[in-house]
């Protein structure tokens, strides 16, 4: 319930502060006198948008406090969603300051309009004869006829199962999709695969390769170096051999005479042992080297292949060819696993679809049971407000697919006259009849769900005064479960609330202020028989305002 409004600097407004108690209050005054006033600025701490023509004085700012108690609308998840600070009892404010900027709160913490409206939402309710049109909602009609059928378990669970479903139906169009663009280019992505792997790629092979080839290439010019060398080294009066067995004999015959020579006897020992071992690894290899035509050729064109292998996916190493061939080979395997995953997901929405279809059947057939139930208490109740005559009937229509509220559109049809038939109710109901049409679902509505506090905006205009004090009982009794506000021009609908305040103008000087007062007893009678007879107060009057309060 809403416990207090403070308004200060909005257009006729200077400065409002009030509180306001559970059950029924009711706002009177004359026309023109602020009702209008106070209603927009309410709107505007509940998310409405605002200009600077909203403020009375153009140098101050406008500033307008709501006070919520919130506790029964189990909204802790909201704030948490928010990261807002939950408070039992919360405050919105809204700040309109001269520069035109617009700022909103909640307890303190700044937010967007739209979190506003959102929260605002559920915790209000301004109900005038435009919003009669959310009568003509599916999503409304729905929430009417299942909250009389007891439908919100099955509906959670439905809609729970819809949204898996939902996901599950992208998920499958977007693997058909891939599947059928991967069968395009598989074969492609194979041949490019195979490639790679037929050549059995490793990291350091390049360099190898090249030196196989430089040695192929040139095998003459090898041997003629290797046997240049080898005749250099084994020449018997003038090669390397030779010479180093002339030396090492000079030098042990120096050491021989002195021992201060012996370590280039050793020297030269060693050497001449390596130059033998340089020799016969020259001789093997002189032996080995033979020209290979076929060899050459085959490694120059696996060189070939690296080659345009690199040009070809736009890299210059073999390790990232590797990586081509490792990407191409996970692509082929999803492929080869999408198969199976668009099988497993088709067999899965095939079971969610028989959940969905078993979980439509339980709310209709819950919805065609409590029907005749829901138009039997609007026609009672609705015959109390002078359509005594008034027949209702819902219509439940069979759809293809699945949608939020079920397998099935709605449509409630009304009948205002005998022999009647029945039709849609936005085709056939007048404004008139169309609030009460709206006060009476509201008020069963009120048995069965948590509804915000509502208020009722001059939505009995043009009523006459029997049907009035039914409207005026039927706001009562929905009192009793919810707070209710009526704006209402009506002295037997004022005479029902359990608060009563007056809306009215003041002139100060050259200004004019609109106020608020909440009524004693006395006033409030002084005020039903002015609007009952008028600025003259007769006794009659004041004994039928007395009358309508007792």
């Amino acid at each position: 319930m809403i416990t207090s409004l403070k308004i200060s600097n909005y257009a006729l407004i200077e400065h409002l502060d009030i509180s306001f108690d559970e059950g029924m209050t009711c706002i009177t005054g004359e026309t023109g006198a602020g009702k209008s006033i106070l209603m927009g600025g309410l709107a505007l701490v509940l998310g409405k948008r605002a200009d600077l023509s909203v403020l009375k004085d153009s140098e101050k700012k406008c500033v307008i406090e709501a006070s919520f108690l919130i506790d029964q609308y189990n909204l802790e998840s909201f704030f948490e969603e928010l990261g807002l600070d939950y408070e039992p009892e919360t405050l919105l404010r809204r700040e309109i300051i001269p520069s035109g900027k617009s700022r909103a709160f909640i307890n303190d913490t700044p937010v967007t309009l739209d979190v506003v409206s959102r929260l605002s939402g559920v915790l209000i309710d301004i109900h005038s004869q435009l919003e009669n049109q959310s009568l003509f909602k599916n999503e409304y009609q729905f929430l009417v006829l299942d909250a009389l059928a007891g439908n919100q378990e099955i509906l959670k669970e439905y809609r729970n199962k819809l949204s898996e479903y939902h996901v599950s139906q992208k998920e499958f169009i977007r693997l058909k999709a891939l599947n059928e663009e991967s069968a395009k280019i598989q074969d492609y992505n194979q041949f490019l695969y195979d490639e790679l792997a037929d050549e059995s790629l490793t990291p350091d092979m390049l360099t190898p390769l090249e030196e196989h080839i430089d040695q192929l290439s040139n095998v003459e010019t090898l041997q003629q170096h290797l046997s240049q060398s080898i005749q250099l080294l084994e020449e018997e009066q003038m090669g390397m051999l030779t010479q180093f067995s002339t030396l090492k004999n000079l030098l042990n015959d120096a050491a021989n005479k002195s021992n201060n020579f012996s370590v280039f006897h050793e020297r030269i020992e060693s050497l001449s042992i390596e130059l033998k071992d340089v020799l016969e690894d020259l001789i093997s290899k002189q032996e080995s080297l033979e020209s290979n035509p076929a060899l050459l050729e085959k490694l120059t064109a696996q060189w070939d292949k690296i080659q345009g292998l690199f040009q070809k996916h736009q890299v210059d190493k073999v390790e990232d060819l590797i990586q081509v061939r490792e990407t191409l080979g996970l692509k082929l395997e999803e492929t080869e696993d999408l198969g199976h995953r668009i099988i497993e997901l088709k067999e899965q929405l095939g079971l969610l679809e028989q959940t969905l279809e078993d979980l439509t059947q339980q709310l209709h057939h819950n919805r065609e049971e409590t029907s005749p139930q829901l138009c039997e208490q609007m026609q009672q109740i609705i015959s109390k407000m002078g359509m005594e005559n008034a027949m209702f009937k819902v219509n439940l229509i069979p759809t293809e697919h699945f949608y939020v509220n079920g397998k099935e559109q709605i449509d409630f049809l009304f009948s205002a006259n005998l022999g009647s038939d029945f039709r849609p109710i936005n085709k056939v109901a007048s404004g008139g009849e169309m609030s009460r049409i709206m006060v009476s679902i509201k008020s069963i509505l009120s048995q069965f769900k948590q509804l915000p506090s509502i208020v009722f905006d001059e939505i009995d205009t043009g009523v006459s005064g029997t049907v009035s004090s039914e409207i005026g009982n039927i706001m009562s009794n929905m009192s009793k479960n919810m707070q209710v506000f009526t704006i209402t021009h009506l002295p037997q609908v004022a005479a029902k609330g359990k608060q009563h305040f007056k809306v009215y103008k003041e002139v100060r000087g050259n200004t004019t202020i609109t106020k608020l007062k909440e009524l004693n007893q006395d006033e409030r009678i002084n005020e039903l028989a002015q609007m009952l007879s008028g600025e003259e107060l007769t006794r009659t009057a004041l004994d039928h305002a007395r009358q309508l309060l007792n």
